[in-house]
């Protein structure tokens, strides 16, 4: 009889115990995060769509014991987490001319605002294999970013020629860029880079192509991808989530030029361009997103 009741005291001392730590989390949160040393890596992978980003601290230095500790470092690290991704979404390139550090340094987007959608991100942790550290994996879906970033309510309908041409209805728009292009308005060549937010342009500097102009879905509004995806052994010689986005008969164009101050944006031939905006049918592409840009693997 004795040994129960003592197992009975000994578990509500635990628990009780454990209800206290509870209570206090959050405030000794608040006290370590400003002093845990964290150590983060971040990077994007324009092909699979998504921002990967790591984060991890030394729960010794922290002054961490397991077991009993890991509940109070998995909330340490989520509490933080949120900040720790500031750097590498503010890096991310918009356009041909900013980051979304400039949205945030006019006002447009706040800081309050991308803590919140990188609550939503997938993320998950776990202890090293030392089981010194603990370790958080963030994924951030370019096509939510993108969602996130715009705004409008209805998408801009490309604009139609005034002399249209004959042209077949085509089932995606593929612009190859991936090799060294002449930069427009300047002496130079260089490669096309990704962004969100690319614009196409044709060679009589017509805007064909730009943000407002695609519908506000949780995808790009262009996928990147590499030569290699286009010259499959298929129907369409595409790889099998790009044939599902081009489509069995996409229009190939090949780009003359790359624009902008980051050279993200690709200059077409203006009979190309052509084939896009004479068509209702090749238009409602660039609005539904159909679109995809090659570039070179060293770039993606």
């Amino acid at each position: 009889m004795r040994s129960k009741i003592y197992q009975f005291r000994r578990k509500k001392k635990v628990f009780s115990c454990l209800l206290l730590a509870a209570l206090f989390f959050p405030m000794a949160i608040w006290g370590q995060t400003n002093q845990i040393q964290f150590d983060t890596s971040g990077s994007i992978d324009w092909v699979r769509k998504e921002l990967n980003a790591q984060a991890s601290f030394n729960l010794a230095q922290a002054g961490i014991r397991l077991p009993v500790g890991r509940l109070l470092a998995e909330e340490t690290l989520n509490e933080a987490y949120p900040g720790l991704l500031r750097p590498y979404l503010l890096s991310v390139r918009l356009d041909s001319g900013s980051t979304l550090r400039a949205l945030v340094d006019k006002g447009e987007v706040s800081l309050e605002d991308l803590d919140r959608f990188s609550r939503e991100v997938e993320k998950v942790s776990s202890l090293s294999t030392d089981l010194s550290r603990i370790i958080g994996m963030y994924t951030v879906s370019l096509g939510k970013l993108s969602s996130f970033l715009n705004r409008h309510r209805q998408a801009l309908e490309p604009q139609r020629p005034l002399i249209p041409v004959q042209t077949p209805d085509y089932t995606g728009i593929i612009i190859i860029a991936n090799e060294e292009l002449p930069v427009r308005g300047r002496r130079s060549r260089t490669l096309a880079e990704p962004c969100l937010f690319p614009k196409i342009w044709d060679t009589e500097m017509n805007l064909i192509y730009e943000r407002n102009m695609y519908e506000n879905r949780d995808i790009p509004m262009v996928r990147y991808t590499t030569a290699e995806s286009i010259f499959r052994p298929t129907p369409s010689g595409l790889d099998g989530e790009l044939a599902a986005l081009a489509g069995p008969n996409p229009l190939r164009i090949i780009a003359r030029e790359i624009y902008g101050i980051y050279p993200t944006d690709p200059v077409i031939d203006r009979l190309d361009a052509l084939k896009i905006t004479s068509s209702d049918n090749n238009r409602r592409l660039l609005k539904e997103g159909r679109v995809v840009f090659v570039l070179n693997n060293n770039q993606l």
